[in-house]
Order: C-alpha cells, then structure tokens, then sequence
C-alpha cells in the first residue's frame, strides 16, 4: 500500500495533470518521501507536451519554504526561481525543489550541500522527475546552488544521476566551503552547461576564476561556457537584482540555456 505522503502527491498529480496528458502549465506541490521519515517538497510545473525536465536549485541557503498553495516564504527574487515560468515556457518540465522537511529551519541548506543527505534527497526528486515527465531530467543551480548541482554530479554517476548540468553563477572560490572546482570534475561525464555574467561583482564568484571550473571538467562529453554581458545591476552584488543574477538580461539567458539543454 501506498504511503499517505506518496498517495496525496499522486491524487494531487491527477488533479493537476489530468487523467490524459498535461494540460497548459499545471502546477502542484508535492512531497516526495526520500530518508526515513522525511520527505522532500518540490512546486512541480509542467507545459503540455515536456520536452525535457530541470530541477531547479536556488542560491543562499536554499530554504525556499514553499507552502501547500505554491507559495514561498523565502527565495522568489532568486534568478532561477523567479525564472521558472520562462524555462516552462519553453518546452521544460520544471521542479522547484525546497530544502528537505528535516531542514525547514536555519540554516536551511547552508553547509549541507555537499554531504550525503543532501545526495540522497536530490536523487529522490531526479527519480520523481524522471518517472512523472518521461524526459531526460537535468540539474540547474545558481549560486550557492551550483555547489549542489555540481556535488551530486559526482556522486550520482549512471541512471540514478542528472542527464546533464547548468551551472549559474558558480561559486568559483570559497574559502569557508569547497567550491565547484575543486570538486572531483573528473567524474562528470554528462553534459555540463556553464551560465556566467562577466560584470559578476559577487567576490566568490569573479568571471576571471573561470579556467580553473573549465578546465577541470576533463571528462564530460560536452561543455560549454556562456557568458552574458550588460542588464543592470542592484544592491548586493552576490544578490539576485544584480548582475550576479542576469538582472534585466533574464530572458535571454533562459532561452539559450533551454535551446542548449534541448540540444544535447
């Protein structure tokens, strides 16, 4: 039988999805059972007809804290998230992923994006993804996303992994937490989208630490680096409305990112 958390996800699905097929940007929230006695939220969103599926990861601490109704308590300026509709937009089932019922309190996600729950969790919602949309299924993080995308691309090699990454705004250089490239790049073999704005004023994340991040992915069966130029910039340059968060450009860098995971 059935768990209550696995049956209201599914009686949600229905209602959103229809017993034929997907109908225009269905939306729902559902609870994926992942650890013993813990689940993990996603706001699921699909066009009519997915040609393939991202999971999104937001940056800062990545509690997101979304409630039954789709709504957030925390995270809707983030480029991605506030993004989402533009990436269903063009043909992507999209699965906005929450930090897990276990870490819906400070500090959320900050210090557990490269441990093995974290692993765990995220391959709960990949398998999710994967059964509901019947595409291929590709990680997208921004930030202090980027250090989960890229960490799970390590740990999850073959069928239970991502069919490909797009990292955002990579944390570049951190002194207080591993960043993307030193990670083990060398087991990566999917294909690996890089989305960087050149201006990025955020200190982690200097558009001139960018070899060491291309140069590591040695194994990978394609890569590519696009760099943007131009928008506006806001506030905090490690914050969303600055460049660090493609600030006016969104659209476009949306478009290409999709046209390319579409192609590849």
């Amino acid at each position: 039988m059935r768990s209550p958390t696995i049956r209201n996800a599914l009686a949600g699905l229905l209602f959103a999805f229809g017993l034929g097929g997907f109908p225009a940007a269905a939306q729902e929230v559902v609870d994926i059972p992942t650890r013993t006695g813990v689940s993990q939220r996603m706001l699921a969103i699909a066009p009519p007809a997915p040609k393939a599926a991202v999971i999104l990861l937001a940056g800062g601490h990545g509690g997101l804290q979304i409630t039954a109704q789709g709504s957030m308590k925390w995270g809707e300026g983030n480029f991605l998230i506030r993004m989402r509709q533009q990436f269903v937009d063009q043909g992507l089932f999209v699965a906005v992923v929450d930090a897990p019922s276990d870490q819906q309190s400070e500090p959320f996600l900050t210090g557990r994006r490269q441990l093995p729950n974290h692993v765990t969790d995220i391959k709960s919602a990949i398998a999710w993804v994967r059964d509901r949309a019947k595409v291929p299924v590709w990680l997208v993080g921004t930030s202090r996303g980027t250090q989960s995308a890229g960490f799970i691309a390590t740990q999850l090699i073959g069928p239970e992994g991502p069919d490909g990454i797009v990292l955002t705004s990579t944390i570049l250089t951190d002194k207080n937490s591993r960043a993307v490239p030193k990670m083990e790049l060398d087991k990566i073999q999917i294909p690996v989208l890089i989305v960087h704005h050149e201006q990025d004023g955020c200190v982690l994340c200097a558009f001139r630490d960018m070899p060491a991040l291309m140069n590591g992915l040695t194994t990978t069966r394609k890569k590519e680096l696009l760099a943007f130029t131009g928008g506006q910039t806001k506030g905090d340059p490690c914050e969303a409305l600055a460049y660090h968060g493609f600030n006016g450009i969104e659209r476009e860098v949306v478009e290409r990112t999709a046209k390319w995971i579409l192609a590849n």
